[in-house]
């Protein structure tokens, strides 16, 4: 069985007070799949700018997740089910 690697890179950008990710699956026989995330601080709170990385990643990574969820449910119903004549 040939092992397959999957990778899912993730773009951090910054904007003021909002954290905007970009997370991207790079798979060998599909093409690029991209989720997106972001966080905003709220004013009042402390400037960590590792909380907004974390959360813009994680619902990048969320987004991404259901994408890929969305088009696997798409491959079975067009590839399962009976042999059209």
């Amino acid at each position: 069985m040939e092992a397959k690697q999957w990778t899912v890179q993730i773009y951090l950008t910054e904007d003021g007070d909002a954290t905007h990710a970009r997370a991207v699956l790079k798979a060998q026989d599909t093409s690029n799949l991209t989720g997106r995330g972001s966080a905003r601080r709220n004013p009042i709170d402390r400037p960590i700018p590792e909380i907004g990385d974390e959360l813009a990643a994680s619902r990048a990574l969320e987004d991404l997740a259901i994408r890929l969820h969305d088009v696997a449910a798409d491959d079975i119903v067009m590839l399962t089910g009976p042999v059209q004549a």
